[in-house]
């Protein structure tokens, strides 16, 4: 499997694990989360800090919210306005307390190679964000690179499935088979965007992958990189030293 550069017209990217890493950007908000919490809601505070209660709690809401599936900021409020009417605690505090932990969660600290690899990639191609996640791209600051954004909570549909990666070629007028898609998981990227017709890049980040994924026949990543700097090189785009 080779990479055709030349049929490349628009990239898309994932955004978390790919641009930032999320688990640092989620235990933080959550630390947010639980300060607010023992000020407002101090017994809700303390059930979530049990270990597995909040994977349990947020399990129970999506097996009883399946219009809540792709919509992760949905699934987490729910889950929180559930905590806090099984504390006694007052639920219409959900609202406050997810603006809490969303503001918190868009304060993304993007890896080092992400911001010059934008920069050198929308000076030659329109950029199109793809995720599956609630991250959003004016809030985290890296709206300015990106012609337009796909989540899985406003799209309706989410990563692997077609319709989300035929919808972000659409939006720059391209055929999907126009587009490199690029992300850090196997599945949700990579599978993902070869069923959709697109070129993938498999970003494996130093650390983050340490068992290689077990590729599908005919749906191998075109190319596999460790850094988005190393991606532009491939892409024939002078890295400054």
């Amino acid at each position: 499997m080779t990479l055709d550069v030349s049929r490349i017209e628009a990239i898309s990217l994932d955004l978390d694990d790919t641009l930032w890493p999320i688990w640092p950007t989620i235990e933080r908000a959550e630390e947010v989360l639980h300060a607010w919490l023992l000020r407002e809601a101090p017994r809700t505070a303390d059930l979530l800090v049990k270990p597995g209660v909040l994977r349990e709690l947020r399990e129970a809401t999506a097996r009883e919210r399946s219009d809540l599936a792709h919509d992760l900021s949905g699934l987490r409020r729910e889950s929180i306005r559930t905590a806090l009417r099984r504390t006694g605690e007052d639920p219409a505090l959900a609202e406050s307390a997810f603006d809490v932990f969303f503001a918190e969660r868009q304060r993304v600290v993007l890896y080092d190679d992400a911001l010059p690899a934008l920069q050198l990639l929308s000076a030659r191609y329109p950029l199109i964000a793809i995720s599956n996640g609630n991250a959003d791209l004016r809030q985290t600051g890296i709206d300015r690179w990106f012609r337009a954004g796909f989540s899985a909570r406003e799209f309706g549909s989410a990563k692997p499935h077609a319709p989300i990666f035929e919808a972000a070629a659409a939006s720059v007028g391209v055929q999907p088979s126009a587009v490199l898609h690029v992300g850090d998981d196997a599945e949700l990227d990579v599978i993902g965007a070869r069923n959709a017709g697109m070129q993938a890049v498999w970003l494996a980040r130093e650390g983050a992958n340490a068992v290689p994924p077990v590729w599908p026949i005919d749906a191998h990543p075109h190319v596999t990189v460790t850094t988005l700097l190393a991606l532009c090189e491939l892409l024939g785009i002078a890295v400054p030293d």
